[in-house]
């Protein structure tokens, strides 16, 4: 029988998606499940996008340009300036998803064996990607007791090898909801100047801050011009997971000029797609004070039902709509199983996210959850209170 390739072998399960067989049986068994597992919006996506595909008038669904259309480009380049990050229209490329931005930039700055460091928790399919890309994560640990704020500059410098090529992060975070502020923005800014590294950031989260804390970008850093390489993407600002659109952006010309043969390679991105998205760039700001406000009481909520659970520790979220829990268990990935195959109340139960899968280093985060907080409120609350029992008679 033919063999499997070694990169296939190594490649992760999801820790998101691999439980669903379990959850799509609690479902044959009559079960209702609260999914805290997975980061998909319940808010609605903006009526003008969905618009834009119903009554558009193409007669061919034709290829657009590798870089994407360049009237959606200048679009997009005009939203950043509200945001004071100021890039030409050709400073980005648009992918199908932030997922193929990320492995575009992989591709373009990094060969086989390099490394990338990444403050860990991180967005777990990081390391699918790096897999994928033949490159290694070097984690540095960040710590639920520091609610998983940078960790210290030299304890990166340590890390840096002559392999190292980058440092990545997710501004704000996934998982943890950690916001970067400007000062630690600036702090890894001249690690990078000063080794000659890239900074790349996932910025996908942007709109969601919250207690009035300001984002900050690395495209706001001067000093990073050539340094610096943004991750984004339509697919939570806008509640359009499905639409496939995220964007790569440098000013960097030789980044973005390797990148595009990538995108070429490709061909290009999805052209239904990108009407919607170029439309949900005249999303008005009363839409994002809706959502604000919305995931603002529901994370107060969240959080407050969790630290009410005795042995559960928690981060307090500053952005995105996630948060890692710390339970008094072992083992994470035993206990979100269980309690789909095993506990219920009346025929209730939870699906979480096991958050070990969002560490590269082996052994931490066994007795953490990821809890996406993308339920109604009175969803929530039945959750937690179905979590806190679990948590009552559960057995390692």
């Amino acid at each position: 029988m033919p063999k499997i390739s070694q990169k296939g072998q190594l490649m992760p399960e999801s820790p998101i998606r691999k439980l669903v067989p379990f959850a799509e049986q609690a479902y044959k068994n009559g079960k209702t499940v609260y999914h805290l597992n997975i980061g998909q919006p319940d808010i609605k996506t903006p009526e003008l996008a969905l618009d834009a595909i119903r009554v558009h008038s193409l007669d061919i669904l034709a290829y657009t340009r590798s870089e994407g259309s360049e009237g959606y480009r200048k679009k997009i380049a005009a939203y950043y300036a509200k945001n004071d990050i100021h890039v030409d229209h050709d400073d980005i490329i648009v992918t199908t998803g932030g997922s193929e931005a990320l492995l575009f930039t992989f591709g373009s700055i990094m060969d086989t064996d390099d490394e990338i460091i990444i403050p860990e928790p991180f967005y777990a399919n990081y390391n699918g990607f790096s897999t994928a890309s033949n490159i290694n994560v070097v984690p540095v640990i960040s710590k639920i007791e520091d609610n998983f704020a940078l960790p210290a500059i030299e304890e990166f410098e340590k890390l840096i090898t002559p392999k190292t090529k980058a440092i990545l992060i997710c501004n704000p975070g996934n998982p943890t909801g950690y916001l970067y502020s400007k000062e630690e923005i600036q702090k890894l800014a001249k690690i990078v100047i000063k080794h000659d590294l890239f900074l790349i950031a996932d910025e996908v989260y942007r709109e969601f801050v919250y207690d009035g804390n300001a984002f900050y970008s690395i495209m706001q850093e001067e000093s990073l011009k050539n340094h610096a390489i943004m991750i984004d993407s339509v697919s939570k600002r806008y509640s359009m997971c499905g639409a496939r659109i995220g964007y790569m952006v440098s000013r960097n010309k030789e980044v973005i000029k390797t990148a595009m043969k990538f995108a070429q390679a490709r061909l290009s991105p999805p052209t239904l797609a990108q009407i919607a998205s170029e439309a949900a760039l005249d999303t008005p700001q009363s839409y994002f004070d809706d959502v604000i406000a919305e995931y603002t009481e529901r994370r107060n909520l969240l959080i407050q039902e969790l630290e009410k659970i005795e042995g559960v520790k928690v981060a307090k979220p500053k952005g995105a709509f996630y948060c890692i829990a710390e339970l008094p268990i072992k083992n994470a990935d035993a206990f979100a199983q269980w309690l789909l195959e095993s506990f219920d109340i009346n025929d209730e139960t939870v699906m979480v996210a096991p958050a070990g899968g969002f560490y590269s280093t082996k052994g931490v985060g066994n007795n953490q959850i990821r809890i996406a907080y993308v339920l109604k409120k009175e969803s929530l609350i039945k959750a937690v209170g179905i979590l806190k029992e679990a948590l009552k008679v559960y057995k390692d």
